[in-house]
């Protein structure tokens, strides 16, 4: 006998619906897809042994993430903070996992498959190209690249080598901005006239006042080597934690927050190019710290025709929320959902202006406008807004899934260095504008950002 299994999402929601039908006819609950292909166990021979780069933050989420997928193993561990080395090895349970601080042992290992690099934004570029230079296909965190000219590089790079680069925006995998994606793709919107993002947090951690570690020295950090081609400056904890503080190292809250709101848009409305031209505007208004990056960022950009206007901000908490303006309704996206409102475009009654005409003429308007305007018995139009919730759309388990199954398939991604860079220079565009203070244009033809 056939059985059926429901999430404790599916059921709650079947619940709800019986129990208020007549109230929320209109909201629909997307199931989660299954991860993967097989539940079967996979063969030794099948699984791909990866090795990681970068065990902070990030790289510590993304490992317990990458261990818990079927067919896949971490067979060594790179950071040049011996904290994380200890860190690695208690997130896999493997006591005794090869750790390093040397990147370049992982790239020579003929044993590991795959790569996966959580790394400050300025490491991001040699990392990958060394990487894919020496044959390794690679997941590489967002934003793809600290510049525009190591975007160039980089997409060069996966162009000349024909290896797999997986960029970290996880907005591409998730199964709301999917089904936006599907909706636009049906002409639910109509003509696009307009799209509008916007993030904010409110407390020092989303500020990036993280505690450094407390051993943290010289003696169990690679300084110099972390700093890279960056003027050297004298050991400073505080920089190695909150390094997206600073442009040396980060990119701000545009390569941290906008990136996301990018991608994800482009996804979304199935664009892969770089904006035509950014404005931006913002200060240093809340963490009077030290660092030199806006804490509240506001760019307009142009794709094509289309003004996209996007404000982020770390003194003010906003959920990340996007809205699709079209002539045939609105699509509003957050974290945990979405909603489409329609719009006729049309009048819903006699023009005002008719105030104007003297009052026989206005009486003969509006008779002819009912008369040709007004619906038949029963064909009164009913528009309702109808909402989707679903699964949060942060899906980094979907999302490094498909990198695996790429580097198994050797089947393209989605979020391949091109798109990677072209997410990644609208950052580096409303920095440019920011730091210019003045409006900017990307250059195709000499691949630079303009004034």
């Amino acid at each position: 006998m056939k059985k059926n299994y429901f999430s404790r999402r599916e059921f709650l929601g079947i619940g709800a619906a019986a129990a208020g039908a007549s109230l929320a006819a209109k909201t629909i609950l997307l199931a989660p897809e299954p991860l993967f292909a097989s539940a079967l166990p996979v063969s030794p021979s099948d699984r791909l042994r990866f090795g990681i780069i970068g065990i902070g933050m990030q790289g510590n989420w993304l490992l317990s993430s990458a261990i818990e997928l079927p067919g896949v193993e971490c067979v060594k561990a790179c950071d040049l903070y011996d904290g994380r080395h200890t860190l690695a090895r208690e997130i896999t349970d493997k006591p005794n996992l090869p750790v390093t601080r040397r990147y370049e042992e992982l790239l020579a290992d003929k044993d590991i498959d795959c790569l996966i690099a959580a790394v400050p934004d300025h490491w991001h570029k040699q990392i990958v190209v060394d990487a894919v230079s020496a044959g390794k296909d690679i997941y590489c965190e967002k934003p793809m690249s600290h510049t525009a000219a190591e975007g160039v590089e980089m997409s060069d790079a996966q162009k000349r080598t024909g290896r797999i680069i997986q960029i970290g925006s996880q907005r591409v995998s998730s199964l709301i901005c999917k089904k936006a994606k599907e909706m636009v793709d049906q002409g639910m919107l109509g003509d696009l006239m307009l799209v509008e993002g916007w993030l904010g947090r409110n407390d020092p951690t989303g500020a990036w006042e993280y505690p450094p570690p407390f051993d943290l020295s010289p003696e169990n950090l690679d300084w110099d080597k972390w700093q890279g081609t960056v003027p050297k400056r004298p050991f400073n904890p505080e920089i190695f934690a909150r390094w997206r503080c600073w442009k040396e190292y980060g990119t701000g809250v545009a390569g941290d927050l906008l990136v996301h709101l990018v991608s994800g848009m482009m996804f979304v409305l199935g664009w892969n190019e770089a904006p035509r031209r950014a404005m931006a505007m913002g200060g240093i208004l809340r963490w009077k710290d030290g660092r030199n990056m806006p804490d509240v960022h506001a760019s307009l950009f142009q794709y094509g025709d289309i003004p996209v206007y996007m404000r982020l901000n770390l003194g003010t908490e906003m959920p990340e929320t996007y809205r699709f303006q079209g002539s045939k309704g609105m699509l509003e996206m957050t974290e945990f959902g979405l909603s489409y409102t329609p719009q006729t475009g049309k009048d819903s009654s006699p023009s005002y202006y008719d105030g104007s005409f003297p009052h026989a003429m206005r009486e003969a308007y509006e008779k002819k406008w009912h008369e040709e305007n007004n619906p038949k018995l029963g064909q009164e139009p009913m528009p309702e807004t109808v909402t989707f919730k679903g699964p949060d759309y942060d899906d980094v388990k979907p999302h490094l899934w498909a990198f695996f199954e790429a580097v198994r398939s050797r089947k393209p991604v989605v979020e391949d260095a091109v798109f990677g860079h072209h997410a990644a220079l609208a950052c580096h565009m409303a920095n440019e504008s920011y730091f210019r203070q003045q409006a900017v244009h990307w250059d195709a033809a000499s691949k630079t950002i303009k004034s």
